[in-house]
């Protein structure tokens, strides 16, 4: 039975059986005796996303009181849902990151805690996820930018949107409307800059139709 430990584009976090490509954390959120979710879904503002592997560390998932172990299928989903590269075991994809993010905002190099008070600000509405006002095309939007239309969310990847499964990506068509921002608007802002998220590179198959066309 998989843990409730997996977080979608929309910050939601899932029992899924695909763990993915990241990891990372948003503090201590689970209750160790029965390895399930406690009812917040942060205890701190430094949302982070982590390298699966690091110095060999090997750890009892949900089984520890210091915090609690999430997945993600990609970088672009972690920076979706409003996380950002950990400066401890992701540090040159952090620093590059806070570069970029300062190029895109205009603003000096900040600090983590000043990144995650910002991006704070931008992923939440109450406890539901942020979702904002896409101002210019879709097709113009940086490589792993991630959109939302209805239920599904899109990564962008050479000018062309991806929809989102636990699985992978899988090829469909530009969403026509309603579409929102998923990436938070100042880490968009740091893709633009330059900043280059690592992607998921598995295109799935769609799923078959129940009337078998």
């Amino acid at each position: 039975m998989p843990l409730q430990n997996r977080v979608t584009p929309f910050g939601e976090i899932v029992a899924i059986p695909q763990r993915g490509m990241f990891m990372g954390n948003r503090g201590i959120i689970h209750d160790k005796a029965t390895r399930t979710l406690l009812a917040r879904r942060w205890a701190t503002k430094a949302w982070i996303v982590c390298a699966r592997d690091y110095k060999g560390a090997r750890r009892a998932v949900m089984q520890r009181r210091s915090w609690t172990e999430l997945f993600f299928l990609d970088e672009a989903t972690a920076l979706a849902a409003g996380h950002r590269p950990c400066f401890l075991c992701r540090r040159e994809a952090a620093v590059q990151f806070c570069a970029a993010w300062a190029r895109g905002n205009s603003v000096e190099p900040p600090n983590a805690a000043a990144i995650d008070a910002v991006l704070h600000a931008e992923r939440l509405d109450g406890r539901a996820k942020r979702l904002h006002m896409l101002s210019g095309r879709i097709d113009e939007l940086p490589d792993g930018a991630m959109v939302a239309a209805g239920e599904d969310a899109f990564v962008m990847a050479g000018h062309r949107p991806f929809c989102w499964t636990p699985a992978g990506y899988r090829a469909a068509p530009t969403p026509a409307e309603g579409v929102r921002l998923l990436t938070p608007p100042s880490t968009l802002r740091a893709l633009a800059a330059g900043y280059r998220p690592v992607l998921h590179l598995e295109i799935v198959a769609a799923p078959e139709r129940q009337d078998g066309r």
